[in-house]
């Protein structure tokens, strides 16, 4: 398995060699992209709303359902927000952050952040706890759905990651196969089976970010959620996820309705 890989530091502007490296491996990992006090900011504004949803019983955003689940003291805490930007200034600000803006240009011209769109900023908090509901997410292409929902065509979509938590292996976390963007449609289907399937891969790489760090990948590459090995205090780990797409312009709203597999995301979203 590979384990090292070049980093980066973003810019107002990709360089050359970002996209290079983007268009070859399908991820990239910038350091440093958020200052200590702003990650610190993020969390205690992400700990509001929490407040807000668990005291109005908010199981649903724009179609898309809340996941809860319980704390390491038992308390009920939100383990999966959706659209959390349109709930709070501190992340609705952070999309016209210009370095972020930068980040379209490894689509092109057509490209747009969609906080309105799909599941807009969603914030996840992961703690590996005996009552704990989100701790690890099996293989998966974030782009297949557009296969289903879009007739079959599949439009460019890349995944913003801000990572909130510094990790270690050890802590579980993203995992990538690099080059997997290039794959066709029958593999990009059939290479495993999506969602249930947690089982290491050789070829996998290990994202391991310092908070404040962001990486990119594209929709088209296969990638997991590990379990982290920790148990506890340690293993907690928070991190952003925004969409960047082209298409079709297909907003939200209060009245979405939920889509198909969203309503049985419990099964296989652990």
């Amino acid at each position: 398995m590979p384990t090292a890989y070049t980093t980066f530091t973003l810019g107002n502007s990709l360089t050359e060699e970002q996209k290079s490296f983007f268009e070859e491996h399908g991820f990239i990992h910038f350091s440093g992209f958020l200052s200590p006090d702003s990650v610190q900011e993020i969390v205690d504004a992400s700990e509001q709303v929490q407040k807000k949803w668990i005291a109005e019983d908010v199981q649903k955003v724009n179609g898309v359902p809340v996941k809860y689940g319980k704390d390491l003291n038992g308390e009920k805490i939100v383990q999966r927000f959706a659209f959390i930007n349109q709930h709070t200034p501190v992340l609705s600000n952070l999309l016209r952050e210009e370095r972020l803006q930068s980040l379209l240009g490894f689509i092109g011209p057509d490209a747009r952040i969609g906080e309105n769109e799909k599941d807009g900023m969603v914030f996840n908090h992961y703690v590996n706890g005996p009552e704990s509901k989100f701790s690890k997410m099996g293989w998966h292409v974030d782009g297949l759905r557009d296969i289903f929902i879009g007739g079959g065509k599949l439009n460019p979509m890349l995944n913003v990651g801000i990572h909130l938590s510094t990790l270690q292996p050890g802590n579980g976390g993203l995992r990538i196969i690099p080059g997997t963007h290039k794959q066709g449609v029958l593999s990009m289907l059939f290479r495993k089976r999506h969602f249930f399937d947690h089982n290491p891969d050789k070829n996998e790489l290990a994202i391991t970010p310092k908070a404040g760090d962001l990486t990119v990948h594209d929709g088209r590459l296969w990638h997991r959620v590990a379990q982290s090995s920790i148990v506890g205090e340690e293993s907690r780990r928070r991190v952003i996820y925004v969409p960047i797409i082209a298409g079709k312009y297909e907003p939200k709203n209060e009245n979405s309705p939920t889509l198909f597999y969203q309503r049985f995301a419990g099964l296989v979203i652990k």
